[in-house]
Formats: C-alpha cells, structure tokens, sequence
C-alpha cells in the first residue's frame, strides 16, 4: 500500500466527501461524516493499526471546483499532507441544470481542468511533505450514459483523468465501479437522487479508492 506509518490524508470535495461530517472535531480525530471517507478511515485502521494512518476529512457541502479552490490553502495545503485525495465536479455539472433557478455560477470544463490542474500544481510546489495525490472522478449513480446530466459529466470525468495524468497522480475510476454495481442492482439501492451515495453506494467509492491505492484486503499480519 502506498500509505505508510504516520501517513496523513486529507480528502477534500464536495457534500459526497462531506457526507455530514462534524466541521468542530479535531481534524483527523472523529466526525468524519457517513460517506467514503468514513469507511476508508475505519477500514484502514481496522487493517493497518500498525500505521497510525491520520484521515482528514475536508469535504464541504456544495463545493464546486472554485469553491473549493478558495478553501484549498486553510483546508489542504495548511495540514501539510502525506496524501491529497480530491473528488470534485458534480456540482460544476449539476448547476448547467439548475442554475437558472438558483442563479448559481455555471463553469465550463474548460474553467474546470484549467483550475483543477492549478490547484495540483500548488500542492506540488507548496508542499515538501506531499507524497501522493488521488483523483477520484466524479460520477453519478446513473445507468443511462445518453441521459443529459449523465453525459455532461462523462467530460468532466475524462478531464479530471487528463488532470491526474498530467500530475502522476492516482486515478480512481469510481464511476466504472458503480456501473458494474448496477448492472445488477438500482441506482435507488446505493443513492437517494442519483448523486449523493447512501453508506452502500459510499462503500463502493471506498472500495474503488482502496483498491487504487494497495489496500490489502486479506493482510493478517504487520510485518510489511
């Protein structure tokens, strides 16, 4: 696993990293919220105690790629990161939707690669501790890849890969994983509005992440 003792992580997103998180706990000490991060927290301390692996959970409801963007120093940088896990996008799509109704900022993917790489570039310039970033693409609990929200975001994805590639960051097909999930089951099993994941459909994002990053679902001793 790429994660090694002391490591700490911060994830940082929109309200599916969030997931109801208590903003006055101690950073890294409880209150990580009901969605992935969660679940990866517990999973790797249930696995890995020997690591004293610190999570973070930054995620902040209704986040899109700028909002996030202005937090990124207070939020991120200023943890000083082993790992930077970043899930960001939904909402930059989303609001093509329905920001007419809530006169939201509407950002093309062109805004949203250029200030998603600036935002990994930082990390790397500004960060002597950084030692890995993660994207997670951002996705939809949705079948249909012809359906509008669907497809837009199918280019927000594609540009978020792009981004991690560029960087040499790990990158977290999520989105394939809860397409296989539904092959089989309903989007109404793992999310409520095709967006935010129940803790099922945050399991299977904390499965994708823990898979990318080396996780060893059967080690059974500690001498790694």
């Amino acid at each position: 696993m790429i994660l090694h003792e002391g490591s700490r992580v911060v994830f940082v997103g929109d309200s599916v990293t969030d997931a109801g998180r208590d903003r006055t706990a101690l950073p890294g000490g409880w209150g990580f919220g009901l969605g992935y991060v969660n679940h990866i927290h517990n999973l790797l301390t249930a696995t890995y105690p020997d690591k004293s692996i610190m999570t973070i959970n930054s995620g902040d409801s209704g986040d899109d790629i700028v909002r996030m963007a202005d937090r990124w120093q207070q939020d991120v940088l200023d943890f000083q990161p082993h790992c930077i896990s970043i899930m960001i996008g939904v909402n930059d799509v989303w609001r093509h939707f329905d920001g007419t109704l809530r006169q939201a900022p509407v950002h093309d993917v062109a805004m949203y690669e250029r200030t998603y790489d600036d935002l990994l570039t930082q990390a790397s310039r500004k960060d002597p501790a950084l030692e890995h970033i993660v994207v997670i693409s951002p996705l939809m609990f949705e079948p249909n890849h012809d359906e509008p929200m669907r497809a837009m975001l199918e280019t927000f994805a594609a540009a978020s890969r792009r981004i991690a590639d560029r960087h040499h960051a790990i990158f977290v097909n999520a989105q394939a994983d809860v397409d296989l999930l539904m092959t089989r089951q309903h989007s109404c099993i793992v999310s409520p509005d095709r967006v935010h994941p129940n803790e099922r459909g945050a399991m299977v994002i904390a499965r994708s992440w823990l898979k990318a990053v080396g996780f060893d679902w059967n080690r059974e001793s500690f001498d790694d």
